[in-house]
């Protein structure tokens, strides 16, 4: 199953998060421009045409976020938007993170 079709699923601590093999396993099945930072976090930056496009799109992965209950941080200025996906319970990435990267993904059209 791809993970864009996959639900996250609450994680209250006690998981481990992901080693080098996992993330390494899991970054390639998400589209080009993710990149992972320190081993603990999954970003990406979007450019779009104007500040009502970026906030659309803002928007639009708040519906998810809140749909999935895993939630981004996003920085966001007039034409981009960066995300940055973690899990705070483990202070490190899980499936959720991934999971949820590709589904922000189907929004950038």
């Amino acid at each position: 199953m791809k993970l864009a079709q996959k639900r996250c699923i609450p994680c209250e601590g006690g998981i481990p998060p992901f080693g080098k093999k996992q993330i390494a396993k899991y970054l390639p099945q998400l589209p080009k421009g993710w990149s992972v930072i320190d081993d603990k976090k999954l970003r990406k930056r979007f450019q779009f045409k104007n500040f009502v496009d970026t906030m659309g799109f803002v928007n639009k992965i708040a519906l998810i976020a809140q749909a999935e209950d895993h939630h981004p941080d996003m920085q966001i200025s007039y034409s981009k938007v960066a995300v940055e996906l973690w899990t705070h319970a483990n202070d490190g990435l899980t499936e959720n993170d991934f999971i949820l990267a590709a589904k922000i993904d189907q929004l950038n059209v």
